[in-house]
Formats: structure tokens, sequence, C-alpha cells
């Protein structure tokens, strides 16, 4: 079956000015050029998603998930610098590459057949609109169809997402509503149009335990009802691991391990996901010791090393690590991860 989303060989970056004018004019030298700077925000990332599958991309903060997902979507500002290939399959048809549609064709798909649920909420929703409006001119944009008719399918969709009182809640306005029943509402305009490919950017970030239980229940409960297949980004790997199918870790704008979730969790290839994992305590945790860390801190995108971005942390780093960005080599099946030293073991 061919992939539904197909990204190949991602790059994106971002120009920037090097040094800053005003530290041009306390050295001396307020006429002189301003060098550009190209700050690379990810990197040779690829992945695929089947349809009906849920792949969870993990990463912390800066590390090139929600970049990602805006690129799939088209929705980066307009110097973002962009290469590679994302194609997607609209029902069965020949894939398309998103990058070479004109604004129209993307139009068409985003919203439809591609659909996201933003971070947060309350910033994503129209303060000053009711929620129902908000979903109703979802299906406006993209169907021949009345306001009536319109307003139906959006409370349908709010039943969908298990609102109650959804004729009464869709005249509500976003602050009427608490930050579960708001996420609700992201969730109701994403699929309002029955999407084939859902982008859930954080969808529980921002929420309590309980809710974000219920939210990745709701998710999974869509999935099943309507076929979805799924991008889950997230920096929580617990969360992850509830709903994932397969797990994409991603660090400092690179994919440096790829596969099945029980091999992300059980048999971790690449030494940031090892240490990741190392540092999530669980019951067995000895509260007497100091939870383990990975010891360094991230790269700035102007101080990126040409190698793996990873290797000043790394223990097990080798000269090869700093020369070059490793190549994605599969170690078992399946299962790929983007480090020379599990390559050479691997071999």
């Amino acid at each position: 079956m061919p992939a539904l989303l197909d990204v190949r060989h991602l790059n994106i970056s971002f120009p920037a000015q090097a040094p800053n004018p005003a530290a041009l004019r306390a050295a001396g030298q307020p006429g002189a050029a301003v060098p550009t700077q190209t700050l690379p925000a990810v990197r040779d990332l690829s992945f695929s998603i089947a349809p009906g599958e849920v792949l969870g991309l993990v990463g912390e903060s800066g590390s090139g998930k929600s970049i990602t997902a805006l690129a799939i979507m088209r929705l980066l500002p307009p110097q973002a610098r962009v290469s590679g290939e994302i194609f997607f399959t609209q029902n069965g048809n020949a894939p398309r590459d998103l990058p070479t549609l004109d604004d129209d064709a993307m139009r068409q798909l985003r919203g439809s057949r591609i659909a996201m649920i933003f971070q947060e909420p309350m910033t994503a929703l129209n303060p000053v609109m009711r929620v129902g409006d908000q979903i109703a001119e979802a299906v406006v944009a993209h169907n021949s169809i009345s306001k009536s008719d319109a307003w139906q399918r959006a409370v349908d969709a709010m039943n969908d997402v298990a609102i109650p009182e959804a004729v009464r809640r869709a005249r509500d306005y976003p602050h009427q509503l608490s930050g579960g029943m708001r996420q609700r509402i992201m969730i109701a305009m994403a699929i309002v149009n029955r999407p084939q490919l859902l982008i859930a950017d954080e969808p529980t970030t921002a929420l309590d335990v309980t809710i974000q239980a219920q939210i990745l229940d709701l998710l999974a409960e869509l999935r099943t009802k309507f076929g979805l297949a799924m991008l889950f980004i997230s920096h929580d790997l617990a969360v992850v691991s509830q709903i994932a199918d397969r797990v994409a870790v991603m660090y400092s704008g690179s994919l440096v391990e790829l596969g099945e979730r029980r091999d992300i969790f059980q048999a971790p290839a690449h030494p940031y996901t090892r240490g990741l994992l190392h540092a999530v305590p669980d019951l067995k945790t000895d509260r007497a010791r100091p939870l383990q860390t990975i010891e360094g801190t991230v790269p700035a995108l102007h101080h990126m090393p040409p190698g793996c971005a990873f290797e000043p942390r790394c223990e097990f780093r080798a000269p090869e690590c700093m020369r070059a960005l490793p190549a994605l080599v599969e170690v078992a099946a399946g299962h790929w991860a983007r480090c020379p030293v599990v390559n050479s073991q691997a071999s």
C-alpha cells in the first residue's frame, strides 16, 4: 500500500543577519555591510505515514517538530527556505508534491484532506466568534453548502468529540469554555471535513493529566471511526507510547531514530533516545538518588555543528560524528538510527 504522506529529505532554514547591526555600531563600524547567515531548522528529514497509521514525532522544544508540521501544511513564513519533497496521496490518486502545488490547489487540501490541531486552543480560536460559527466556517470554505447545513455539520462534529449539549455550546465564545472543551472544539474543527491526515501538534500539553487521558481516548476513537492517519507531535514520551504505532525521534532539526513503538521504547538504538528514556522516572526509580540527565545543552541554530548535533553531549562519540551528518541506517527490520557507532555495530 502506498504511503499517504511521504516526506523525503526535507530541509528548512531561515535567513538571519549576523552580527547584529547594533554590535557593528558598538564596534565603530556603523556602515559595514551586514552578512546574512542561514539558520538550519530542519536537516534531511525523511519519514512516511501509511493510511490509518499514527506516527509519533518526539523531541524537545526547538527540535523542529512544529516547523515540520507547518511545512506540510504550507504555513511557513515567506522567508523560510524549503527544499525536499512532501508527497501526499489523495483518495488513492497519484501522489502530489505539496511544495510544488499552486496556492489554490493547496487551499483545497488544507483543512479538507489534511487538517491540523494547533498547540494552544485559546490563541488558535477567534475570541470574538462563537465556536459553532468557527467550525461552520471550515465547512463552508470547502463545500458548496448552505449556512444552516454548515451549522448542523458543526454541531454534529461537536457531538463527535463528545461535547455535551452541543447545540447550546455551539453558541458559546472560546472564553466561556474550559481548556479541555476548547481543545475538543479544535479537534471538531479539524475533523468536520473528514480529512485523511490529521496533524496533532502537542494537543495535550496545556491540559491536566485527567483531561489529557480523555483527549487521547477521543483521538483513538476518531481514528477508528473515520480511518484517520495521524502525525502526533509531542515532547512527552509517555503520551506518545499510548497512541503511536511508530515513533520518530528528532534532535536539533534532524531525525535521529525511527521505528516501531516497541523498538523505540524497548530497544532504543540512538544515544539520544536512550538518554531520554533513562531520564524518565518510574515506580522503580530510587527516590534517594538524583534523576539521570543528559549532560550539556542543545546547540544554538547559529552554532550548529556540521556533523551530528548530539555529538558534543554523547558519551559514545567517534571522530566521524564531527565531520558530516551521519546517514540514517536500518539497524534492524523497520528500525532506523542516525549514528555512526550504531551503524558500525549493525554492519
